[in-house]
């Protein structure tokens, strides 16, 4: 019975990744930064963008260091990192000017940071939806640090665990090849 609900969960993904339509791209959207400034996902054109729903109390925070070291190593060469702090999961339960502090004074952070924000279920942000419409149920946060590669061409690569370090070969590999693209 577990093999079957596997084999359905995988093709129900399969299906929904092969009725990708791209309607709308990556730069059809914009987030609240956490300092009341937008951040205009169109400002990121050919780009390669990450993702990332992060939050300061989980046992995935340290993944910040990976982020912010992907930040400063790539960003000169068309890579932006986006985090989205999210209380989905109950580990991020302070505000916006809580959350700053704990990323700069922490981790030093100093890549773009939007304000708390839904990202699963009805009130999840319209990036997150979007995600989910064109990619499959892959792109659907399971917790925090799930990560969104969204290629130069402003569609969803791949998605990531949270259990994928951003500092992983595998993740760094297929970084790598989305800016020589």
């Amino acid at each position: 019975m577990k093999q079957l609900l596997i084999i359905f969960l995988l093709m129900f993904g399969i299906l929904e990744k092969a009725s990708a339509n791209y309607s709308k791209l990556v730069y059809d959207f914009e987030f609240n930064g956490i300092d009341g400034n937008k951040i205009e996902l169109s400002d990121f054109k050919n780009k390669v963008l990450i993702v990332v729903n992060v939050a300061s109390r989980c046992g995935y925070t340290p993944q910040y260091e990976g982020l912010q070291m992907l930040w400063s190593n790539y960003k000169n060469k068309n890579l932006v990192v986006i985090g989205v702090p999210t209380n989905n999961f109950k580990q991020e339960p302070g505000n916006n000017k809580e959350i700053k502090d704990f990323c700069e004074t922490n981790f030093g952070i100093n890549f773009p940071i939007t304000e708390k924000t839904n990202v699963i279920g009805k009130d999840a942000h319209p990036f997150y939806k979007w995600a989910k419409k064109n990619h499959g149920i892959g792109a659907i946060p399971k917790w925090n640090f799930h990560k969104i590669v969204i290629g130069k061409n402003g569609k969803v690569v791949d998605t990531f665990a949270s259990f994928t370090k951003p500092t992983s070969d595998k993740f760094l590999n297929l970084v790598e090849k989305e800016i020589k693209n």
